[in-house]
């Protein structure tokens, strides 16, 4: 699609995980063994050949900028177009919104040659046909599609999720902002299909009325003017809004189906190579049912878990049903179950890690 614009929009991100982004945004999280949440957004624009993106951040965007880099893991190192990172204008003043952020930046969408603009949160973990929905967008003659799904999955600890009421020609007739999800409501996933002229004049509106809330002030606000419609995403996707469906979410990818289901069929989820060695076992290991990423040596026990790259095992530990992420250290003799354990974190000899009814959460480079 030679006329879509990718956008990838960070400023509305919220800090749910608590330890996993104290450090980083929430779009550059690490999820299942080598990949970032962020990942999933871009292979999808990759998969619809959109070759022009720009990632709008708010903070703690470090993270995100040396993951990407030149954005050449998705093929964005390009001449013409490419990967765009779009940090704050005014970063000392506090952040309006998203519409405000999209105004500093306003020559970007003015000199692109492109008619149709994707934008899309960072975080969710699916794979979503950008062509079907564009497609769908154009044929339909709304001024605006917004993509919605189903919930599925626990309660939801805070009001975060915006649910959507839907007539029977797939109109969004109202929007319920901040609400707590019941089982089948169809939730705002924030991913938005525009026109780009369109988008503009909607930026400039808002400015001019001092709204700076994209879902609020520009789409909820003129569903009595404009055309807004919505698409159903039906595929596998996730709802992340706690440590524990972090958790749950990532524990899923132990079932082989869900695997094929991501990594193998459709098109493929691109992420920053590594070049590391194999996964080293030696003869004192045992891995029962585990995800484990390229570059660790596994000397103890590991069972129903997930372990980054370059993680390093020492005999006689034991790993039950946890996250350990990149670089991590896991003495002998240690035990840890229902534990998600941040980059590089050195655990001593003997050591004992148990989570409660939520997985307890180790900081980046905790040492215990």
């Amino acid at each position: 699609m030679e006329k879509v614009l990718g956008v990838i929009n960070l400023i509305n991100e919220r800090s749910f995980l608590r330890e996993l982004t104290q450090n980083r945004c929430l779009a550059s999280v690490p999820f299942a063994g080598r990949y970032r949440l962020i990942d999933f957004t871009l292979s999808n624009f990759v998969n619809a050949n959109i070759t022009k993106v720009a990632v709008f951040t708010k903070d703690k965007y470090r993270s995100v900028m040396d993951h990407l880099n030149s954005g050449k893991e998705w093929d964005l190192d390009r001449r013409n177009g490419g990967l765009f990172i779009l940090p704050p204008i005014h970063p000392d003043e506090a952040i309006k919104g998203d519409v405000q952020q999209f105004y500093d930046h306003l020559e970007f969408f003015e000199r692109s040659p492109h008619e149709t603009v994707i934008i899309t949160p960072g975080h969710h973990v699916c794979k979503i046909d950008f062509d079907d929905v564009v497609e769908q967008h154009r044929n339909s003659g709304a001024d605006i599609t917004v993509v919605v799904k189903d919930y599925v999955g626990g309660s939801v600890e805070k009001p975060i999720y915006h649910t959507c009421i839907l007539e029977s020609d797939n109109e969004i007739s109202d929007i319920d902002l901040y609400t707590v999800p019941r089982e089948g409501d169809s939730v705002c996933l924030e991913m938005y299909v525009v026109n780009k002229e369109r988008l503009i004049n909607l930026i400039k509106m808002c400015i001019e009325n001092n709204e700076y809330d994209f879902l609020k002030d520009a789409v909820k606000a003129n569903l009595h003017r404009l055309q807004v419609n919505g698409y159903n995403f039906t595929g596998e996707m996730p709802f992340i809004h706690s440590v524990e469906s972090y958790h749950v979410s990532n524990m899923a990818f132990l079932d082989p189906e869900v695997v094929r289901s991501f990594f193998y069929d459709g098109w493929d989820i691109f992420t920053k190579v590594k070049h590391e060695a194999p996964a080293k076992y030696a003869q004192t290991s045992n891995v029962i049912n585990s995800l484990i990423a390229n570059g660790c040596e596994i000397e103890g026990i590991v069972e129903n878990s997930v372990i980054f790259r370059g993680v390093k095992i020492h005999p006689g530990a034991v790993i039950k049903n946890s996250i350990i992420m990149q670089k991590s250290d896991i003495g002998e003799g240690a035990y840890i179950e229902n534990v998600i354990m941040d980059k590089q974190v050195q655990v001593g000899k003997e050591k004992v890690i148990v989570g409660g009814s939520q997985p307890k959460v180790i900081k980046k480079a905790e040492v215990i």
